[in-house]
């Protein structure tokens, strides 16, 4: 999905690789993958690869690069290290190794040092290691890029905006269809939508790493982030529904909505999802259902089924997208899915499961029953 949405931002040589997408491009690609990237975490500029036995390997491959032409000694730093299978025995060794690599590199260059802020930083470091080679990147975005700029209060548990947006793609979701979610908590997957709906792009309210880098074009990238924001569709009513259970939940949903001024583009209202009506005859029905962390066991155990009844009942002409780290939910809400995405909502290993609700739809109330 990834590499399909940066090929269409012009993208060369787009392709899946582990935990990622390679490609490449002119430096105003990176600015726009950045900006209109819906679905990517980060964008990765790889600047060093080497082969290494040891962590005085790395340093001084990481010593070898060129950072003081990357970036200015008065940028604070920080350094990121992950690894499949590497042999090393402490990878916070690795990266204090890499930190003061590059910290030597610009004492040498400039008879100064880098601080480091692992808090805010102006540059972030990564190094990904294998069995025996470390590669290196300058992070381009700063923050990660589920961080649109318009989430005023998280809520409870909230999913991360660029899996809610992939969750919407992985739906066929397309502007116009009615979308509903009875358990919208603090708004995300309707606020992604209705930034589609808008054409507003995920990128345009926030700042990235790239802005700290000696070779960025200011010029290139405010002609990309003008033509964005001229593109924007003034905010109307859509058809995107939410409800919830909760008054306080509502209300966070709408300050995240105001943020965007989007208030009047979505419908709210209070209503405990086993008596909603849908909004519309037919449509998609998606949601992030309460789940073992967030509610006791046996207390889901009984709402599942409930649920599906609900479903039943109400929305026969729907079809529903529930995303969820509690793999019994299929077994117990008593509709039988159409289809199974697996997903990680970070660690946790998730399924995305389809059900098309239609009257009398099936139903396995008994057990061993197919």
């Amino acid at each position: 999905m990834l590499a399909d949405e940066l090929a269409a931002l012009g993208a060369n040589e787009a392709h899946a690789t582990d935990g990622g997408v390679a490609f490449s491009g002119e430096w105003p690609l990176a600015y726009r993958a950045n900006l209109e990237s819906r679905v990517a975490s980060r964008v990765l500029w790889q600047i060093g690869h080497a082969r290494y036995r040891s962590e005085d390997d790395i340093y001084r491959a990481a010593l070898a690069l060129r950072w003081p032409q990357w970036f200015d000694v008065e940028c604070t730093i920080r350094v990121n290290v992950s690894a499949i299978k590497s042999p090393l025995k402490s990878l916070d060794y690795a990266t204090l190794k890499i930190k003061d690599a590059v910290c030597d590199r610009f004492r040498d260059a400039t008879g100064r040092r880098p601080d480091v802020d692992t808090h805010a930083p102006d540059v972030r470091i990564h190094a990904f290691l294998t069995a025996d080679t470390a590669t290196f990147y300058l992070d381009t975005s700063g923050e990660a890029l589920f961080k649109r700029g318009w989430r005023q209060e998280a809520g409870e548990a909230p999913l991360r905006e660029n899996l809610a947006a992939g969750i919407l793609k992985l739906t066929g979701w397309q502007p116009g269809t009615p979308l509903y979610d009875p358990m919208c908590g603090s708004g995300t997957f309707l606020i992604e939508a209705a930034m589609i709906a808008l054409d507003i792009a995920p990128g345009a309210r926030r700042g990235f790493g790239f802005e700290k880098l000696r070779d960025f074009d200011r010029a290139a990238w405010q002609q990309l982030l003008d033509a964005a924001k001229a593109r924007e569709h003034q905010p109307e009513a859509l058809a995107i529904f939410g409800s919830d259970l909760y008054g306080d939940a509502l209300k966070t949903a709408r300050a995240n909505l105001a943020t965007l001024g989007l208030e009047n583009a979505v419908s709210l209202k209070q209503v405990n999802v086993l008596e909603a009506s849908p909004p519309a005859a037919s449509g998609i029905l998606i949601a992030n259902p309460p789940y073992g962390v967030r509610l006791e066991d046996a207390a889901l155990a009984g709402f599942y089924p409930k649920l599906g009844d609900a479903l039943k009942q109400r929305f026969a002409g729907w079809t529903a997208y529930l995303f969820t780290a509690d793999l019994r939910l299929a077994k117990l809400i008593g509709l039988k899915p159409s289809k199974r995405t697996p997903l990680y909502n970070g660690a946790l290993e998730c399924r995305l499961f389809e059900f098309q609700i239609a009257a009398g739809s099936w139903r396995n109330r008994k057990a061993g029953v197919n």
